[in-house]
């Protein structure tokens, strides 16, 4: 039976509110059928019409994720990959890998030019290089036959309204516009779509259509996943990136045709009896969310309080010691022999948290030897994407789903076809493929799934009961985020709003980024007492989404940042 709350169906409708329940008193009542977050309000309303309709958490993520396609253009999309973390009232957990892949004649020396040298960062993007074969549709059709309920069809539904319809540019979409002129740009169909004749961004406000998409939807929607990966889309996704592509082993309509999303093994543990279960690799940022947790977890965080520079001086150095670990053995387990079992073995955790002080910060820190480490070697070149989105879904039956969907940077590689935005996630791997005369794990070679930084993660109470599903996006800032909300929703006992506007504070090598605006600025002395002697003062590069059930009830929150950016003018 359900422990889930009776309430309004108004409730759901204003699922973008910090507290569901909270809404004005319904004139009549009926059973909850369910609370969706995402970035964007109309990608959200489009899973929420889901739940409505009589579908079920996987359905509603896959409807946000396809909506997303639309309105979020600039951060996700099918034209990308991600990955999916679901969790039953029960507690059985299944994660869904649908990381997009190299193609098959990739290289080590992939990104190098001519002379064997590497080339600027922008130059990789605005090529197909940067295009791996795109996983989210392959994704979605896999969770969907195995935990769907609705009809496939039925989910693209509002995907297709909105695309054929029209939607209105908000300010954060004219901004990304702006700002990402070259890329967004990039494509004939994409100027055409976003960009006035003057080469202008289009402002906010203006209502735009995106016919071309709505037809791709269509006939997925009616020929299922074979109507990406085969037939005129995959010819079309092929032959786009094959132009683009300076030199041989460009992908091909069979490597498109050949991609397969997998069913990975979930990563769980415990933090402070709750239990947390997130996407092993190809992704590091499960395991890093974990271990930040579990070093910190002899800490009495809640006495020391979420104002105080101490609780944050750390979380700092425990995300150190984590990202640490991270550079050294993570990468594409099909490839890399990666020791999850040793990361987060609560032994080597333990040997890890007892490197950290509360009085001052560690001079210099190093990756750790868990068992069954290889000898590996950092790769020290991820480029921190842009190009994210998270969306997080739970049901009337207390399943929860989680799931970063991903282009990488802004309007990702800039191709498009079919309406929808390729992306540049083989920028993702080392671009370089040595480090003096090694080879880096995370290099560039054929089939393999580049190195995330993704981390959608669901949570159990210590009563064994859904409590949380939650993740962010902004590359390598992603765990941190992930983190910060699970500490603010389990150490200070905040709701699904405030645990997401906690101050950003994050360590960039020896540098420590305090978010511009908040506590965190004015206590800079605080932690260059605590030994942190380089700090920068900055926006926080961030957007995350939750679902929490607190209270007797079920509360959805985006990332408060995103205020004043998501409505019309």
């Amino acid at each position: 039976m359900s422990r889930l709350p009776l309430v309004s169906l108004v409730a759901l409708a204003l699922a973008g509110c910090a507290t569901l329940p909270q809404a004005a008193a319904p004139t009549e009542t009926t059973a909850f059928i369910g609370a969706v977050s995402a970035a964007d309000p109309r990608a959200q309303a489009a899973g929420e019409e889901v739940l409505r309709k009589g579908g079920n958490a996987t359905d509603a993520a896959i409807a946000t994720m396809l909506a997303l396609t639309v309105v979020e253009p600039q951060s996700s999309g099918i034209g990308g990959g991600g990955f999916l973390v679901r969790g039953t009232e029960g507690g059985e957990v299944t994660t869904y890998d649908g990381r997009e892949k190299a193609p098959a004649g990739a290289t080590p020396e992939w990104f190098l030019d001519a002379d064997g040298k590497l080339p600027s960062f922008e130059k990789s993007v605005r090529s197909g290089l940067s295009v791996g074969v795109p996983g989210n549709i392959a994704l979605a059709a896999k969770a969907h036959a195995e935990h769907g309920k609705l009809a496939w069809s039925e989910l693209f539904n509002p995907a297709i309204r909105l695309a054929r319809e029209g939607f209105q540019i908000n300010p954060r979409m004219n901004d990304a516009l702006t700002r990402s002129r070259e890329t967004g740009a990039f494509s004939d169909t994409a100027r055409a779509i976003f960009y006035a004749p003057s080469g202008e961004a289009l402002p906010a406000g203006t209502l735009v259509r995106n016919e071309e998409l709505a037809r791709t939807f269509e006939a997925i929607a009616k020929e299922g996943p074979k109507a990406f990966y085969s037939g005129a889309n995959a010819i079309a996704l092929a032959a786009t990136v094959a132009a683009d592509t300076p030199k041989p082993g460009a992908m091909t309509y069979a490597d498109v045709q050949a991609y397969e999303a997998k069913e990975r093994e979930e990563v769980c543990s415990s933090y402070r009896s709750y239990r947390i279960c997130s996407m092993g690799p190809p992704t590091s940022g499960g395991i890093a969310v974990q271990q930040i947790l579990g070093q910190l977890e002899r800490f009495d965080l809640t006495a020391l309080g979420k104002d105080n520079p101490v609780t944050w001086h750390l979380f700092v150095e425990s995300q150190r010691l984590a990202y640490a670990d991270r550079e050294l053995y993570l990468g594409d387990s099909d490839f890399v022999s990666v020791p999850v079992a040793g990361l987060l073995d609560k032994s080597y955790i333990a040997s890890r948290s007892a490197l950290i002080s509360p009085q001052t910060s560690l001079a210099t820190v190093e990756a750790g030897r868990p068992a069954g480490a290889p000898l590996a070697l950092a790769d020290g070149d991820e480029p921190v994407e842009h190009g994210t989105s998270h969306l997080a879904a739970v049901d009337s039956e207390g399943t929860m789903v989680s799931y970063t969907s991903t282009i990488e940077s802004a309007f990702g590689s800039g191709l498009m076809v079919g309406g929808y935005y390729l992306n540049n996630e083989l920028t993702d791997f080392s671009r370089s493929p040595t480090v003096g005369d090694r080879l880096v794990a995370n290099r560039v070679e054929g089939g393999k799934r580049p190195r995330s930084s993704m981390s959608p993660t669901i949570i159990y109470d210590p009563q064994g009961h859904p409590f949380m599903a939650v993740g962010a996006a902004g590359g390598s800032t992603i765990p941190i985020t992930t983190a910060r909300a699970i500490i603010g929703a389990i150490d200070f006992g905040l709701d699904a709003h405030e645990s997401l506007r906690l101050p950003f504070i994050m360590a960039f090598g020896d540098r420590v980024l305090l978010e511009q605006g908040t506590w965190l600025e004015t206590s800079a002395d605080a932690f260059k007492a605590l030994g942190h002697g380089q700090l920068i003062i900055g926006a926080a590069p961030i957007k995350g989404g939750a679902v929490l059930y607190r209270n007797g009830s079920w509360e959805s929150a985006r990332d408060p940042r995103l205020e004043g950016h998501l409505d019309m003018p």
